[in-house]
């Protein structure tokens, strides 16, 4: 019996599996951002030679944001995914609230209304309010991801565990959600690299990513295109190559369950 997939709308630029494409879309984008930013290096070092050593921190902090975002964004997900499939109709209907409120959002808006409306009753550091902005708006979509991975594990599964004597719970636990992560790793990823794309509008509340560097700098010496080339070359190059590392991971994770 085969499992229900789950449709990932945004899909990543991967290489054809088994094909050997020289001329693939993944590598012509990846390959090209990588030797338009050499040559501009070394047709012209002065700006861009300057503007990439202005860069690294800023590259640092948008890895630290992504990460930080990603990982309670799990947490949050993992407990909406689990209250959109519970069979408690309040845990039910706070699950589905929360993801459709949040949802129906704007990923801006939140990170304003946290660090700018809930500041003026508890300052929170504009780094930590980046992060809890981005968690919870990426849990409401892992939660649904979560739950597509749950639903997708056959029901037989679960009334096996009861008939050996499990209850729902652990079913839940020893069963479904360790089928459950293997179905849910690649979105799971595609949604990181969505994430590490929008941590770019962390930059409006003075969160020194790589692309406040970038304006920082464009500010500083008015050389705005050679700015945002670079910074746009360099989002590309990154979310390139984490887009590998995810179709390598979900091409694994189809060979381990043939």
């Amino acid at each position: 019996m085969e499992k229900e997939k789950i449709i990932i709308s945004d899909g990543t630029l991967i290489p054809g599996k088994g094909k050997n494409e020289i001329f693939s879309a993944w590598r012509i984008s990846f390959f090209g951002a990588c030797g338009l930013l050499i040559f501009l290096v070394i047709y012209s070092p002065d700006p861009y030679r300057d503007i990439i050593k202005f860069l690294p921190d800023g590259i640092l902090k948008t890895f630290q944001v992504t990460v930080f975002s990603i990982m309670l964004a799990l947490v949050i997900g993992l407990f909406a995914g689990l209250g959109r499939v519970s069979r408690v109709r309040f845990i039910n209907r706070i699950a589905t609230v929360y993801v459709e409120v949040v949802r129906g959002i704007p990923l801006l808006v939140q990170i304003f209304y946290i660090y700018y409306a809930l500041g003026r009753i508890i300052k929170i550091p504009d780094i930590t309010s980046a992060v809890i902005a981005m968690a919870v708006c990426y849990g409401a979509y892992l939660g649904e991801i979560i739950r597509a991975g749950i639903q997708a594990v056959p029901k037989g599964q679960t009334e096996a565990a009861l008939a050996l004597g499990f209850s729902r719970s652990k079913a839940m636990r020893y069963i479904i959600l360790p089928q459950t992560i293997r179905i849910v790793l690649p979105p799971i990823g595609n949604e990181f690299i969505a994430l590490l794309k929008d941590s770019s509008l962390v930059s409006i509340i003075a969160v020194s990513d790589l692309l406040r560097r970038g304006r920082e700098y464009a500010s500083r010496s008015f050389e705005y295109f050679e700015t945002f080339t670079v910074v746009a070359l360099v989002y590309l190059i990154l979310t390139l190559f984490f887009s590998l590392l995810v179709g390598m991971m979900e091409d694994r994770l189809n060979r381990n369950v043939k």
